[in-house]
């Protein structure tokens, strides 16, 4: 598939508060694949990109080293913390999921959908959480939630960064969201075209437009506003809030890693192939050619014992193959974007099953992923590369997401990679070191030999509620709780 158009330019903002959310003025092109790990495509399309700089994961302890990447990625999930928010209209519901919704409403106000192009009116409520001061300051943040919208709710997250100099961003849209999209609901979506000549949100991430001026996100704030049809007792419950903020230095090639602990293991996680689905539901970003991120985000969540019901896909052909799939790409699609790889929809969709928790994030390196898989968690990662630089892809991409289910005992990757002709053909062995490099970098050139961007690092986690203890210890060792 051809990958999509570059970063949308800057336009107005939001409103700040107290005021209810309005809807953006004018929508912009897609953002860069970058930002949204799409999918296979040739390598030869990969030449419409833009080259951006991004960030990149979970820094030491004792903070990350000069030259190093860094990343602070903090969420909001317990009593405590969402007891330290600034609620207005909103409040915290105690219980074995701590979280917030909506007590009573502070307003209305009128939304036309740009997508079914109905106007509605919402009451809403807003929970924003305390300023939180980056470690490092950042490049890049990108916000990821966790929530259940029944019908005729939905939510919309919102963040305020200060830069360096003091200033501060507007209020920037991150998300619009539902998990369903039962009539009259909103469809979820992305927002285009803000900026303020100095970052920008490309999707689902805020980013600075120049880091080399050396301007950087010191701070941030993340906003909810619950919305509900007027009249009900209807809410959203959200049960984590959280954002990575990251800084990495622009890099074609990264430090090799040896292989560690996780070596010579492989977990369990079902294999399911993309394109078998190619050509079923095209309203889905043309079907299964395009569906890497929630192919992936479906295999892991089955890994973990979550899957649709019966009920849940009876909408699909009896036909199809794999009717999860299809499902998954369903309510994982942004409307706005026009696809289903936006990173924090795919997070949030991981969380609409029964007591699970999806986040986005980056890692430093395979050593980092390697105490994941030791602890039998599956990760997602996002990559971008040429045919010649992963040895048995059979295919070059502008931007790609694959799930890494162990490594052998000489330490190369094994994956499960969607983009396979069959089921049987998902699970490949790549080279340690060309999946390390294509993964973390930062810069890569295209078949042109034009620069453009890397992941940087980029994946998706999944796991329960209550992981196990080894699975507390190695995600708390990676600054995730």
């Amino acid at each position: 598939m051809s990958p999509k158009p570059s970063r949308p330019a800057p336009a107005d903002q939001p409103p700040t508060p107290p005021d209810p959310p309005t809807p953006s003025a004018s929508l912009a092109p897609r953002r860069s694949v970058l930002a949204a790990a799409l999918g296979v495509a040739a390598a030869t399309a990969a030449s419409s990109l833009t080259a951006v700089t991004p960030a990149f994961a979970a820094a030491p302890a004792d903070g990350p080293r000069a030259g190093e990447p860094s990343v602070d990625y903090h969420a909001w999930t317990t009593l405590a913390d969402w007891r330290r928010g600034r609620a207005a209209g909103a409040r915290v519901r105690s219980g074995t999921r701590p979280g917030v919704v909506i007590d009573r409403p502070v307003g209305t106000f009128e939304y036309t959908d740009p997508h079914t192009r109905t106007t509605a009116t919402w009451e809403y409520a807003t929970w924003t959480a305390p300023v939180r001061v980056l470690p490092t300051p950042a490049t890049e943040i990108v916000a990821s939630w966790n929530a259940r919208t029944p019908a005729g709710t939905w939510l919309q997250v919102e963040l305020r960064g200060t830069y360096t100099d003091g200033a501060t961003t507007p209020w920037y849209v991150l998300g619009r969201w539902a998990s369903g999209d039962a009539s009259g609901d909103i469809r979820r979506t992305s927002v285009d075209g803000q900026g303020d000549g100095r970052s920008n949100v490309s999707t689902d991430t805020l980013a600075i437009d120049q880091p080399g001026s050396g301007l950087r996100f010191t701070s941030y704030e993340l906003r909810l506003t619950l919305h509900r049809k007027p009249g009900t007792d209807l809410t959203p419950t959200v049960w984590r809030l959280g954002a990575m903020g990251s800084d990495v230095p622009d890099r074609f090639t990264v430090p090799a890693s040896r292989p560690g602990e996780g070596a010579g293991r492989t977990l369990a996680v079902p294999r399911y192939s993309q394109e078998i689905h190619k050509g079923q539901y095209p309203e889905y970003d043309n079907g299964g050619e395009a569906w890497c991120s929630p192919t992936s985000s479906q295999m892991v969540l089955e890994y973990w014992g979550r899957e649709p019901t019966a009920e849940d896909l009876a909408w699909v052909n009896p036909a199809y193959e794999d009717p999860q799939v299809c499902h998954a790409a369903r309510f994982t699609y942004d409307y706005q974007y026009a696809g289903c790889g936006n990173w924090p929809f795919n997070a949030a969709y991981a969380a609409t099953y029964r007591d699970m928790q999806g986040l986005v994030t980056r890692l430093r390196s395979l050593r980092d992923l390697e105490k994941l898989i030791r602890a039998r968690i599956p990760v997602i990662t996002s990559q971008s590369f040429l045919a010649s630089e992963l040895d048995g892809a059979g295919y070059g991409t502008a931007g790609h997401l694959m799930c890494v289910v162990g490594f052998t005992e000489a330490g190369d990757v094994i994956a499960n990679d969607p983009a396979s002709p069959s089921n049987a053909a998902v699970q490949r062995v790549y080279k340690r070191r060309q999946f390390e490099n294509i993964w973390l970098r930062t810069k890569r050139y295209n078949a042109q030999g034009q620069v453009r961007s890397g992941t940087g690092g980029v994946c998706y986690l999944y796991f329960p509620t209550r992981p196990a203890a080894r699975q507390l210890t190695a995600l708390a060792e990676l600054g995730i709780r």
